[in-house]
């Protein structure tokens, strides 16, 4: 394990000859390495002014160095030096994170990286961004220690500049500022309602757990139903810069029933109650309740339900005040034949209607049907026929914007604290295909101007609602755009979202590597195969590797997909632009869907159905 502390005076002279060998280490001659000699010497007594730290080994071995110059709101990282033999092996990466941290506490708000142009891709692949080149003079911009001399002529550095920022507000006051113990309870949240609309085996439900990875912005410990693959965990890990992360899978053999699983192992129980940390799951359920020594209130959920929630929006909108909203009519209709009757009159009528189960999950269970696809299955009865059973809300379509790149479905999600306090998060543009959920992106710009101010003002309506009523965890709101341009709220779920995986993400990489980041959730991306699972490790690493070189980040988010039948991964990728998002998200479904190629010689039966691991493990 490596770990960072300030340098010492005395180790003045060891660590030039570090920063000259690591120079070195690029090809230069002998006279430029003479000629930056001067420039590239620490002094004893620059070590405490340049904040000079250093990474060393488990036996005390100093293995690269870096420094932090400058005050706020704008600094310099003036040095930042690995040993050659430690190159590649993850201690620059520790560096330049701990400066950015050092950066945060210290109020820089610019930090300016002037880089060897050998190490222009390590930068770009920590997110700094590329900014204008360094000036061979110094100007009013010039950072006060910017290089000078040999290695400040023209075309020999790279600048680029980073934005630490602290983590997010919301973020702290989700966990407490620290790390947690996320709960995969998926399956086991679903279950309470017993909607017919959810497969039996919960398959789907299963997969989904695996987001419990990012229920946080930094697990210390991940507790899942079904085995994962170890080199996703540490993909994870190493993408998103977690250590000691514990992994806790493969409890669930059959059924939804994790936290029991948990439970009946009192030993695992007491680690994870007993840790000091908050548990946090998908979404509250009784045996949850038991596990976290949380009192459990059914009540609390009561506006799960899409009929509920319809009501609740009723309420907020009849109390004026939300310009810009309008709300869709429902119907809860008494039996089949009456939800009949209604979709008859609409689809006479040329309408559109959307047809919900009460408790329906990422569009299981919602279903548009026109007017034309009324008549063409045979009548309003027939349509019914092939829903699944159960109760249904009858609904009215709203129509979308005439532009077919306009925003269309948007969410809004935020969080009550124990306290009974509304925490807003933010807005997010949904990726919703025949009323299916398909993904989210989040981040500056990803939700148009125009719409934030309405969505933040009724989600946090709807949010002082539920702490009203009792509930106590995170929520969204969904919302559809009207074709003049107004939202009209559609459910509330209770519980973490695909949403609030893409905020989470966005609010570690924003710590992690300086503000600004997009994310997109991407719940199915195909795959051309199914693979073994050393070469699904091998394709995500590529993967990785091909996002970064595009100034993006890639996260592997639901591995186990790619051990069905029909193969598939949950994506998330990161960037600063939507061009960059969009760009990466192309590379990883082309690549993805042209993976099955060299695989071709091997038939299914032949390859391993997914990983087998015993429960428990560290990363």
């Amino acid at each position: 394990m490596v770990k960072v502390r300030a340098a010492r005076a005395a180790e003045a002279e060891a660590l030039t000859g570090l920063v000259m060998r690591s120079k070195a280490h690029w090809g230069y001659d002998a006279g430029f390495l003479a000629a930056c000699a001067p420039e590239l010497r620490i002094r004893p007594d620059e070590v405490t002014t340049r904040r000079i730290v250093v990474a060393e080994d488990p036996e005390g071995g100093v293995l690269g160095l870096a420094s932090l110059e400058g005050g706020a709101p704008l600094a310099t990282l003036g040095l930042l030096f690995v040993e050659p033999s430690a190159i590649g092996q993850g201690v620059g990466r520790i560096l330049y994170r701990d400066v950015l941290r050092r950066a945060v506490e210290q109020g820089v708000r610019r930090l300016v990286i002037d880089s060897d142009p050998h190490a222009a891709g390590f930068y770009r692949a920590m997110g700094a961004v590329a900014a204008p080149p360094a000036a061979t003079t110094p100007t009013a911009m010039t950072p006060p220690t910017a290089a000078k001399g040999p290695m400040a002529q023209a075309g020999t550095l790279v600048r680029f500049e980073a934005a630490p920022a602290p983590l997010a507000g919301w973020a702290r006051a989700w966990t407490g500022g620290g790390r947690a113990v996320h709960v995969g309870n998926v399956a086991e949240f679903n279950a309470q309602f017993g909607d017919s609309s959810l497969d039996f085996g919960q398959s789907a439900a299963h997969h989904y757990s695996c987001l419990a990875a990012f229920y946080s912005p930094y697990p210390s410990a991940l507790v899942l139903p079904r085995a994962v693959p170890a080199g996703w965990t540490e993909l994870v890990c190493r993408q998103l810069g977690w250590t000691g992360v514990e992994v806790y899978d493969g409890l669930v053999d059959g059924g939804s029933g994790l936290v029991e699983a948990v439970r009946a192992r009192p030993a695992l129980a007491a680690r994870l109650a007993g840790a000091g940390e908050p548990l946090v799951p998908w979404g509250l359920t009784r045996p949850f309740g038991l596990l976290a020594g949380r009192p459990w209130r059914s009540g609390e959920l009561r506006y799960e339900s899409k009929a509920a929630a319809h009501k609740l929006f009723e309420r907020i909108l009849a109390e004026g005040g939300h310009p810009g909203i309008v709300l869709p009519a429902q119907v809860r209709a008494a039996g089949r034949w009456a939800a009949a009757r209604v979709l008859a009159a609409r689809a006479r009528a040329g309408e559109s209607t959307v047809l919900k189960s009460e408790h329906g999950v990422g569009g299981s269970g919602t279903t548009v049907v026109s007017a034309g696809q009324v008549r063409a299955a045979g009548g309003a009865r027939a349509v019914l026929r092939r829903l699944p059973r159960g109760p249904l809300l009858v609904e009215e379509f709203v129509e979308g914007p005439a532009d077919p790149g306009a925003a269309r479905d948007l969410t809004y999600d935020g969080f009550v604290d124990p306290a009974g306090r509304v925490h807003e998060v933010g807005a997010a543009l949904m990726d919703v295909t025949a009323g299916a959920y398909r993904g989210a992106t989040v981040g500056p710009g990803a939700v148009p101007e125009w719409a934030c101010k309405p969505l933040l003002a009724f989600g946090a309506a709807v949010g002082r609602e539920l702490a009203a009523s009792g509930y106590r965890g995170w929520f969204d709101v969904d919302f559809v755009v009207d074709a003049e341009g107004r939202l009209a709220p559609t459910e509330t779920n209770l519980r973490l979202t695909g949403p609030s995986i893409a905020f989470m993400v966005a609010a570690r990489l924003d710590a992690l590597r300086g503000a600004g980041h997009l994310v997109r959730i991407a719940d199915r991306v195909e795959l051309g195969a199914r693979l073994p699972e050393a070469q699904l490790d091998e394709l995500c690493a590529d993967l990785a590797r091909g996002c970064a070189e595009l100034g993006a980040v890639f996260v592997p988010a639901i591995p186990t997909g790619a051990f069905d039948p029909a193969p598939w991964l949950g994506v998330l990728v990161a960037a600063r632009s939507l061009e960059t998002l969009d760009a990466a998200e192309a590379l990883v479904r082309s690549e993805a869907a042209a993976v099955g190629a060299m695989f071709d010689l091997f038939e299914p039966a032949d390859r391993p159905p997914g990983p087998v691991r015993r429960a428990g493990g560290r990363h």
